[in-house]
């Protein structure tokens, strides 16, 4: 009878599991928001006049906050303030910012006061890009911060349990989103006739999402009083203090995890943004469609494999030799793209390399993530997320740019995307050698470190390689 009385909420499997579904669909509506506009990039330019300058820009301005402070300040605040606040505060951001870039790339902006006053500054960017790249600017703040949200309450609710499975059921529910996006956003864009379509239709998603976080909060407030905490602040730990993160700052494990996590997801998002117009470059112009229903496999391969990655973590570890081996295989994917399908034209090489892709997208995430934990002291781990993602924005907020202007300056002199332009064509046919060359070269950087982090490891055992559950 005493051990029923002092069984806590997430003792139960039901409690915990279901917490995780809700937790997951805010971050899967925000998955599916990132990567709207992604299989729609030849649309956007011909309808809205956005070359891959300006589209890179636009992706950029995803991350442009964070990179200049705001995911400090999203850490102290999940630590000082809480799960359930900072949450909450992340999905109506995320919302908001949607709102703004729905109404940026639609036809109610176009010839408004507010469209010609932008139009007057920055020419290199159209109007509506640049409003565009202010929603996703705020979306952006918002989608970082109910990342590591999302990822210390998995590690609160999943305490000495299935943490490892959990992160990576997470994650694959998130990939689906991706996944979904890529399917269905090109078909509500060609149904109803404009790009704003299917980024409506997100936005009304995160809403959703915004509804089942606050769900949440009621489960996750019960187990607060179950476990004697009062509000949102941890009952019978010492206090958070931004002094703190003096000591992640100054830690080497900390930096070589955040220098492998910001290489290696600066060769996988940015190309996500590139990757279905690639492929369309790469095997005889087919369509936007047909390009985005085979990048489409690249987030469900990370989604099958990423479970089962977890729940080998938890019972056997190895979390640092996974990295390596996803490094290794992201490197291979993308010379292959650079190399071989522009050779080939192979559709059935470019699904088993887009397949390939996701196994490496499973293997690092997969043990990158309950490895922090481990790493890291549980009072300040939300602070320790936020930097990781913090440093790893730096990558994803320049890579975009950086891959549009070498997009952009490779082909100036390239007769085929010069002829497509003169006759008014709605396909460009660039060269991606370089760019795929650079994210191969991220991948390079990635394995590097991952074997440094193993032969750290090996010294300090950290248990980067031993199981999350104890016999």
């Amino acid at each position: 009878m005493t051990a029923t009385l002092q069984k806590k909420l997430n003792d139960s499997a039901a409690a915990r599991w279901t917490a995780l579904v809700l937790v997951a669909s805010m971050m899967f509506f925000g998955y599916m928001f990132v990567d709207v506009m992604s299989p729609l990039q030849s649309l956007i330019e011909q309808e809205r006049g956005w070359n891959p300058n300006v589209f890179g820009t636009y992706a950029a301005g995803e991350y442009i906050l964070n990179v200049f402070g705001f995911l400090i300040v999203a850490g102290i605040i999940l630590d000082k303030c809480g799960i359930r606040f900072t949450g909450e505060l992340s999905a109506m951001m995320m919302f908001l910012g949607a709102c703004i870039k729905w109404y940026a790339i639609s036809d109610s902006f176009t010839g408004t006061a507010l469209a010609t006053w932008l139009d007057s500054w920055w020419t290199a960017m159209p109007a509506s890009a640049k409003l565009a790249s202010f929603g996703f600017m705020l979306f952006g703040c918002g989608c970082e911060m109910a990342g590591t949200t999302v990822s210390k309450a998995i590690a609160k609710w999943f305490k000495g349990k299935e943490m490892a499975l959990a992160m990576g059921l997470e994650m694959a529910i998130a990939r689906i989103g991706v996944f979904a996006i890529f399917s269905i956003s090109p078909i509500i864009a060609e149904k109803m006739g404009t790009v704003a379509a299917p980024v409506g239709f997100c936005t009304v998603l995160l809403f959703i999402g915004l509804i089942t976080f606050s769900t949440f909060c009621v489960l996750d407030r019960k187990l607060d009083k179950q476990l004697g905490i009062d509000g949102n602040n941890n009952a019978g730990e010492e206090e958070f203090k931004a002094s703190d993160l003096r000591n992640i700052l100054t830690s080497r494990i900390f930096w070589t995890v955040a220098l492998l996590c910001v290489l290696y997801y600066s060769a996988i998002f940015p190309f996500q943004r590139y990757g279905a117009n690639m492929l369309q470059c790469n095997l005889d112009g087919i369509s936007a469609s047909d390009a985005s229903n085979i990048f489409r496999w690249f987030p469900i391969g990370a989604a099958v494999i990423t479970p089962f990655l977890g729940s080998f973590l938890d019972h056997k570890g190895k979390g640092a030799s996974m990295l390596m081996w996803g490094s290794l295989l992201l490197i291979a994917c993308h010379l292959i793209f650079a190399f071989l399908l522009p050779a080939t034209h192979s559709h059935l090489l470019a699904y088993a390399t887009i397949v390939l892709l996701g196994i490496s997208f499973a293997l690092v995430p997969a043990a990158l993530w309950p490895s922090v934990p481990k790493i890291i002291d549980e009072k300040v781990l939300g602070s320790a997320y936020c930097l990781i993602f913090w440093v790893q924005n730096f990558g994803l907020c320049f890579v975009p740019m950086l891959i549009g202007s070498v997009l952009a300056s490779a082909n100036a002199d390239n007769p085929a995307v010069i002829a497509a332009r003169e006759a008014g064509s709605e396909f460009i046919p660039y060269n991606y050698t370089l760019p795929l060359i650079i994210f191969a070269c991220f991948g390079v950087a990635a394995f590097l470190l991952s074997a440094y982090l193993k032969s750290i490891d090996r010294k300090n055992h950290y248990g980067l390689e031993e199981p999350n559950i104890k016999q």
